[in-house]
């Protein structure tokens, strides 16, 4: 082998102005006998999930390595400290000895962490959405709206009206934006991206120009429920979630029969948005599920199903996608958690903004 170019990545899952994030340093790559020793130092408020990528073209793209190719510090529940080790067989992963490849170690918080301390748990269940019953597998979902510093340092822009305010939710973004921050922190973060892009693939530097331009596109973007990155939740997750899931008090709004508690709208927000988690939150601890932005979902827009669903992700056929919760310019009707609406892919004001969810691990 030539040689191993090390590449630090600084990667985490902490909690919201709570946990430090973990940090990786002191990275050092040495090749012998067919085998990469890779040695870091691992700072971090718990143990993590530790992750190595590596690319065979110059840092353009990165391929998790298998688990069958590595050994020692690496995986999840790594204990913080100095010396770590991973050992990596690139002959075990098919790739050519003698090949000069870029890597990076990142560590991020395990998903049990990240739960208590960034997500909610929102157990799984059934309920009834006005005119059928739906029953829903547990999932992970943000506490707060992705703000526009999150929103930042995955894209690279900061695309919002009111700049202004402290930890404010992102807006201005179309639903298409909302799938692109989903892939790329995904992939920035090691895990698999939910979305694909017709036969493009899941990394959006391989969309093709104009892939978001077009509101007829939409229906090009696929999902795999299945793996961990992040993703839209459903109209059905959010609904669930909004409600209080399986802790629901039967509120009008996300944690409340009083619109003022928990939301910021057009009565009480002075036209502007206002820093997320600043109101009540719900039964399950989300906050501003009523109010602050509208909330993308994943759905494309249709009547609902009348018969009894099993975690149902939208119609078939459409031209619009869902939002959902109301904003801080909409009036008191638009924020119950009940309200249905939805505009086209390609739609994007001040009053648009969205939240992840992720498998339950």
């Amino acid at each position: 082998m030539k040689q191993l170019l090390i590449t630090l990545s600084l990667i985490a899952l902490a909690g919201y102005a709570i946990a430090a994030a973990p940090v990786v340093s002191n990275v050092v790559a040495t090749p012998s006998a067919g085998k990469v020793t890779i040695s870091y130092d691992l700072a971090a408020d718990a143990d993590c999930d530790v992750t190595l990528l590596i690319s065979a073209d110059n840092g353009v793209s990165y391929n998790d390595i298998p688990p069958t190719a590595v050994s020692g510090d690496i995986g999840n529940s790594v204990t913080v400290g100095t010396g770590k080790q991973i050992i990596w067989h690139p002959a075990g992963d098919g790739m050519a000895v003698g090949t000069d490849y870029k890597a990076k170690v990142i560590a991020r918080d395990n998903p049990n962490h990240v739960a208590v301390d960034d997500f909610i748990l929102v157990e799984g269940g059934t309920f009834n959405n006005g005119t059928s019953e739906v029953t829903l597998s547990s999932f992970y979902m943000d506490k707060y709206e992705i703000t526009q510093t999150e929103y930042q340092a995955v894209m690279g822009v900061n695309p919002s009206y009111f700049t202004g305010v402290t930890n404010g939710p992102v807006e201005r973004v179309s639903w298409f934006n909302a799938i692109e921050y989903c892939n790329r922190r995904s992939l920035q973060e090691g895990l698999t991206p939910c979305y694909s892009y017709s036969t493009y693939g899941t990394n959006p530097d391989n969309w093709p120009a104009g892939w978001n331009s077009s509101n007829t596109n939409h229906t090009n973007v696929s999902c795999n429920w299945s793996v961990d990155g992040y993703r839209l939740p459903t109209e059905m997750e959010w609904m669930f979630a909004a409600k209080g899931g399986n802790q629901s008090q039967g509120y009008t709004y996300s944690g409340s029969n009083t619109i003022g508690d928990v939301a910021w709208y057009s009565s009480n927000s002075s036209s502007t948005t206002h820093t997320v988690g600043t109101k009540a939150a719900n039964e399950l601890g989300t906050f501003d599920m009523s109010g602050n932005v509208w909330e993308w979902c994943w759905d494309i827009f249709g009547s609902y199903p009348s018969g009894s669903q099993n975690n149902p992700t939208g119609a078939n056929s459409g031209s619009r996608r869902v939002r959902r919760g109301g904003s801080w310019n909409s009036n008191a009707n638009n924020c119950s958690v009940f309200l249905r609406n939805a505009v086209n892919a390609t739609g994007s004001s001040n009053i648009f903004g969205f939240r992840c969810v992720r498998v339950s691990p």
